[in-house]
């Protein structure tokens, strides 16, 4: 993937509140596409491998919640955090982080990773089949920026963090020279 790339269509399978359930577990499932999350704004999408793990946890994710009202006056409608994670997964990391501002997107089956490429193994962890980590500015479902963390591989024996950080995107954002954007 890379600048100038169209977004693949995809359908995530989501779950989303619906009260009129009721009940302890108020949610229905709802399909959702690539044109439902991308189609006519400006958004930021990161990907990483895992909900509720550590980097993830501790640093991507809180630094785009955080940052949100800074994206929004650089011209971002949206921020978006994608993991080869079921919708179960997703929602509740969503809810333990306490999310307010970053959108979260359930790829469970991959699909989506694997058709930008960012499919790997990361078997060496337990984990089976994951995304390798990046981010991208997406405008109208085409790639306006990609930043990829080096050394795509699978099975890589570390978790590469800094390219796609929330810090490296605003730069690019402001026209500050960001590292290395792929």
């Amino acid at each position: 993937m890379k600048a100038g790339y169209k977004l693949p269509e995809v359908t995530f399978h989501t779950r989303v509140r619906d009260d009129s359930i009721g009940g302890p577990n108020p949610f229905k499932w709802e399909d959702k596409t690539t044109s439902d999350y991308f189609a006519g704004k400006r958004v930021v999408l990161f990907s990483l491998p895992g909900a509720f793990t550590p980097t993830c946890s501790t640093y991507q994710l809180p630094g785009f919640e955080k940052g949100f009202p800074e994206f929004k006056e650089l011209g971002i409608d949206a921020i978006y955090c994608m993991s080869v994670n079921d919708s179960f997964v997703m929602n509740k990391w969503a809810q333990s982080q306490e999310l307010e501002n970053v959108g979260v997107i359930p790829d469970g089956s991959g699909e989506f990773t694997r058709r930008v490429g960012m499919l790997v193994r990361k078997d060496n962890l337990g984990f089976g089949l994951r995304s390798w980590r990046y981010a991208a500015v997406v405008n109208d479902g085409v790639v306006e920026a990609w930043f990829e963390e080096p050394g795509l591989c699978d099975n890589h024996g570390e978790d590469p963090y800094g390219v796609s950080s929330p810090e490296n995107v605003l730069k690019w954002l402001k026209g500050e020279e960001a590292v290395a954007v792929a």
